[in-house]
């Protein structure tokens, strides 16, 4: 179990930049095919808001793998009393 977890917290450490490259690539390709005006600042502004609220969740993917792969988890309490 000790190895699966320390597996997944690579697969989370490069889950979160892929993510996020990928998010920002639709991004781009979203707003460049919008028609020009309104409906093209329209497309950015919501795009915009998308990646503001989900690279703070990349970061926290790529926490959660680096503890992950340093064994943090290893050991997890199983009752109250031991926290």
């Amino acid at each position: 179990m000790k190895a699966l977890k320390r597996t997944l917290g690579i697969v989370w450490i490069l889950l979160g930049p892929l993510s996020t490259i990928f998010m920002f690539w639709q991004a781009w390709d979203k707003i460049s095919m919008a028609p020009a005006g309104i409906d093209q600042t329209n497309t950015a502004l919501q795009w915009g808001i998308i990646l503001l609220i989900y690279i703070p969740i990349a970061a926290g993917l790529v926490i959660f793998g680096k503890y992950a792969l340093a064994g943090e988890f290893d050991e997890l309490p199983t009752n109250s009393e031991e926290l």
